[in-house]
């Protein structure tokens, strides 16, 4: 026997599929650990001993791998030679073994692998598998703590060792963030062997039909219907090579800025239209212009996708420390407020305090001006630069009013519009209403009435051009009541 800890694999199913290797040296031990249900279990001829995990070392996978983990090393250091029986294959279908490895390199414990026959080939068999370049394997157990799934719906998937319903329920969840829920699955439990099982069907009813005996696997199809973010990454560096496009070959990042700020807009508009659908393809068309940047960034050597996207996803972890830390929050304004102090941290940290800097600093330049407005009022106000309640804005906007209706000179009238502006923006704001939008909403509901009114002129022969202010007026009236008898 190998000193130190022997990890052998048994295969998907009963003894005759053990290596020659495996099966010779499980005939000489004297006894076996094992920790998990196996149909070839019967046939080793040692003294088979269980480690179970105790309940409190049993609440998540990686706590009751850690403990068997544990467990073995400590028996391996008693012994001269400890022997370790797991299903499949120890590295590609084992997850305590990765722990396992880990915690004997710690205890200076040499462990020796004996492979044997994996799930993933009797997969292969059972769904009839013949490429294999593009899949994708992952834990159940890792899917199952996890948000969204680490995988690209454009490339095959096989999702390994789902232990029990629960289990598969919160893999489901997981996998629905970014696969379509009648997406037509196959769940396979016992793969290569006699008592093999297979249930096909949509994404969204997988779970239920998970078998209490694991091993169970779900084979997830390339989604033809969605692409993957590397697929389309590769689409835009295939345009910007040499044997690309030579539109896109061009461009840089001053070139691309006026599309940039065009997408945002159309975004806004798709937004302000409550269209998912237009939302959808707008959005795609400003995901276009990020990796373009990007692109063009990577060809100059300036910096690569990873980089942002861990540029921008640090920054929301060290932002949300009452989700991923342990700061403690009552209220929305208490994340605002934490978000703030991180903000003036980050920049110390990089040696970007000013001793005069102004509460107003850090304003984007490019807004358009009702945002920049809302921007300013909303720095102001954190220095206590504010008034005590609403009526005070409504006061200030009546005296503005005022000082529009008594300004004579044109640049004196200019200057009162704009101070009259920025108060009907600090009154959006008491109102936590966003005056961009409400003001895009309005110029839209305007345009409605007002494409309205041309009809209703046109289908009595008129033109607005030629009727009266009070003839428009009823129109107008008219055209608003259409418009609201649709809306119900």
């Amino acid at each position: 026997m190998n000193p130190g800890i022997t990890i052998i694999g048994l295969g998907p199913g009963d003894s005759q599929l053990w290596s020659q290797l495996a099966a010779e040296q499980l005939r000489q031990a004297d006894e076996v650990y094992v920790y998990t249900p196996h149909p070839s279990l019967p046939d080793i001829p040692g003294q088979l001993r269980t480690i179970t995990p105790p309940k409190d070392q049993a609440q998540s996978p990686d706590a009751r791998f850690r403990y068997i983990s544990a467990k073995i090393v400590r028996l391996a250091q008693r012994k001269a030679s400890l022997i370790v029986a797991v299903p499949g294959h120890p590295r590609l279908d084992d997850p305590v073994t990765p722990h396992l490895c880990a915690e004997a390199d710690t205890a200076g414990l040499p462990v020796t692998i004996v492979a044997g026959l994996s799930y993933f080939e009797a997969l292969m068999t059972s769904l009839n598998l013949t490429e294999t370049h593009n899949l994708q394997l992952a834990e159940a157990y890792k899917i199952a703590s996890l948000y969204h799934p680490p995988l690209e719906p454009d490339r095959a998937a096989i999702v390994k060792n789902i232990a029990d319903r629960p289990t598969a329920t919160q893999v489901k969840q997981t996998l629905l963030n970014a696969y379509p829920e009648k997406l037509h699955v196959t769940l396979i439990h016992n793969p290569g062997t006699l008592t093999e099982s297979m249930w096909a069907g949509p994404l969204y009813e997988f779970d239920s039909h998970v078998q209490l005996s694991p091993p169970a696997f779900l084979y997830l199809p390339a989604d033809t219907a969605h692409s993957g973010f590397s697929t389309f990454q590769q689409t835009i560096a295939h345009l910007r090579a040499p044997d690309g496009c030579p539109w896109d070959q061009k461009q840089t990042h001053q070139t691309l800025r006026p599309h940039l700020l065009e997408e945002t807009y159309e975004v806004l508009e798709t937004i302000d239209a409550n269209d998912p659908e237009a939302l959808a393809e707008e959005l795609g068309d400003l995901l276009l212009q990020i990796v373009l940047h990007t692109q063009i960034a990577t060809d100059t050597h300036e910096f690569k996708m990873g980089t942002l996207i861990d540029h921008i996803n640090r920054k929301m972890l060290r932002r949300h420390p009452h989700v991923f830390g342990n700061v403690s929050v009552n209220h929305v304004d208490d994340v605002k407020a934490n978000w703030e102090t991180i903000k003036k941290a980050e920049k110390a940290a990089k040696g970007q305090v000013d001793d005069n800097a102004s509460a107003l600093d850090g304003v984007p330049k490019a807004l358009p001006a009702l945002a920049e407005a809302l921007a300013i009022s909303k720095k102001a106000v954190r220095v206590g630069f504010e008034w005590p309640d609403v009526e005070g804005v409504l006061d200030k906007i009546n005296e503005e009013a005022r000082e529009v209706a008594e300004a004579t000179e044109p640049s004196h009238l200019e200057s009162e519009v704009g101070d009259l502006l920025f108060c009907i923006v600090n009154l959006a704001r008491w109102q936590n209403i966003d005056p961009e939008s409400a003001l895009r909403a309005t110029n839209a509901r305007f345009t409605r009435r007002f494409k309205q009114m041309e009809s209703l002129a046109a289908a009595e022969g008129q033109r607005l051009q030629d009727m009266t202010l009070p003839e428009m007026d009823k129109l107008w009236d008219k055209a608003k009541a259409l418009l609201a008898a649709q809306k119900q």
